[in-house]
Parts: structure tokens; C-alpha cells; sequence
């Protein structure tokens, strides 16, 4: 028997995209106005599965990229559509500056 592979195939990871534009468009505006972030700030909004032991399956990686600044990652442990404002307060209290 062929184990199954560990990660999903190219075309079910487009299709999980698609699924979930309308959600990653709602969080990246959340995040953009409760980070108050500016015009010459920017963000990227991205899910992706971790392999690692003790890593949540699902990871939501929030790069926050503002002007002057180094990049931070804000790691929040659950898919895209379950992120909170909670969420988005807490991870970016606990980033490293």
C-alpha cells in the first residue's frame, strides 16, 4: 500500500486559495486597520501546514512589512477563517520586534 502523501496535491492547494479569497481578504483589511497601518505600509495574509511536531496543522502567517522597519511574521495557529481580532491583537503582542 502507498502511504498517502503528506501534503496536498498542486491543484487542491489552488482550490483551497479560491475557496477561501473572500476570508483572506476580511482578515488582510482587519489586520491593516487594527495594526493601523498606512499607505506605505504592507502585508501579506497566507495559510500554510506545518509537518513539524508541535506545530498546529494549519498556520496562519501574517507578514507585516511596514515602512522602515524590519518584516515580522505573526503566527497564529488555526486557518484563515478562524481568525480572530483576538487573534491578530495577541499574535502581534508576542512577535519579536
Amino acid at each position: 500500500m502507498v502511504p498517502a502523501p503528506m501534503f496536498p496535491s498542486l491543484q487542491a492547494l489552488r482550490a483551497r486559495a479560491r475557496e477561501q479569497a473572500s476570508a483572506r481578504q476580511d482578515l488582510t483589511a482587519r489586520a491593516r486597520r487594527m495594526l493601523a497601518l498606512t499607505d506605505e505600509d504592507a502585508l501579506s495574509v497566507n495559510e500554510i501546514a506545518c509537518a513539524d511536531p508541535g506545530c498546529p496543522d494549519t498556520e496562519t502567517v501574517i507578514l507585516l512589512m511596514r515602512a522602515r522597519m524590519p518584516t515580522r511574521a505573526l503566527k497564529i495557529g488555526k486557518p484563515i477563517e478562524g481568525v480572530t481580532d483576538a487573534d491578530i491583537v495577541a499574535a502581534e503582542q508576542g512577535a519579536p520586534a
